[in-house]
């Protein structure tokens, strides 16, 4: 793509995919001064049914379909994602150009009276709309009163202001992307608590066969994430996880180890099963596929059925 044409970026309308959208142009233009970027906002399926909960929607790329659509069809060149919402299987026209440096990746207790998640009385009613993480607050405390929550950032934090719910749990990186860092009471970490597989991560996809706007992007791409990333959604996708059972992985890199840190919950049980393994760079590529077999030895089939 020669600099002087228009490289349109497909997105979701929501405040935050604005925003990460608007990120990803802002390193575009620092790379490409006279690249023109027009944003392309849509709507998906996820963005609109907001009265049931993502487990029950089912299928894959409910915040994406459309964007791919945008692109098969010629109107978008391209779309900025987050990544934790990509399918672990692209479909086949399509690849992902570049990985951007992760932010936070883990997620936040917001509450306007309680300053931890310990503190919360009990029977507390806590909003989220994430199986994983009504999996992993139910071990912590059996006793609150789960809720489902849908919306966008500015919508759940409104819900929670108006006396809706005792305390919600959000992803750290949405919060602070907004501004609205001073929100966050308390992070809720790895090991004890694992994000979903590359929270934290922006991405961004194009045709498979675009090689011009694919070659954009590669400044962009931030190779130590990429690999901690694919390592996460290498166990994802051994486990054919979905929104519909709760799973979580972490990946982290360290004097040339990975570590990642996994599970797979039963929401209703609250069974939880755990797996941790180490790799060096020569056994990296097979971390993802360890763990999730490790998983699948202590029963995880048997919880992912139930999904």
């Amino acid at each position: 793509m020669s600099q002087e044409h228009t490289l349109r970026i497909a997105t979701r309308k929501s405040a935050l995919a604005l925003w990460q959208t608007e990120h990803v142009a802002r390193l575009l233009r620092a790379q490409h001064p006279q690249l023109r970027i027009e944003l392309v906002p849509l709507s998906t399926r996820g963005d609109e049914i907001l009265d049931r909960s993502l487990a029950t929607l089912g299928g894959k790329g409910l915040f994406l379909k459309e964007l791919e659509v945008a692109i098969e069809q010629g109107h978008a060149d391209c779309a900025v994602h987050s990544l934790k919402d990509v399918p672990m299987d692209l479909d086949a026209p399509f690849t992902l150009a570049a990985i951007l440096e992760r932010a936070d990746p883990f997620d936040a207790f917001v509450s306007t009276h309680y300053a931890r998640l310990g503190l919360l009385p009990h029977g507390a009613r806590v909003g989220t709309s994430s199986l994983r993480r009504q999996v992993q607050l139910r071990a912590r405390r059996p006793d609150l009163d789960l809720r489902d929550l849908r919306g966008n950032v500015n919508t759940r934090l409104a819900k929670l202001d108006a006396g809706d719910y005792d305390a919600i749990i959000l992803a750290c990186a949405g919060l602070q992307r907004l501004g609205f860092e001073q929100r966050i009471r308390a992070r809720l970490t790895a090991p004890e608590f694992l994000p979903a597989v590359a929270q934290g991560a922006i991405a961004v996809e194009c045709r498979r066969d675009d090689a011009s706007t694919a070659a954009l992007f590669t400044a962009l791409d931030h190779a130590p994430t990429r690999r901690c990333v694919e390592i996460e959604r290498a166990m994802n996708r051994r486990l054919a996880g979905s929104c519909q059972v709760p799973i979580a992985g972490y990946c982290t890199e360290h004097a040339g180890l990975w570590q990642l840190d996994a599970l797979v919950g039963d929401e209703r049980s609250g069974e939880i099963l755990r797996a941790t393994a180490r790799a060096d760079a020569q056994t990296r590529d097979r971390l993802g596929l360890n763990v999730a077999e490790d998983l699948l030895a202590q029963g995880a089939e048997r919880l992912l059925q139930r999904g």
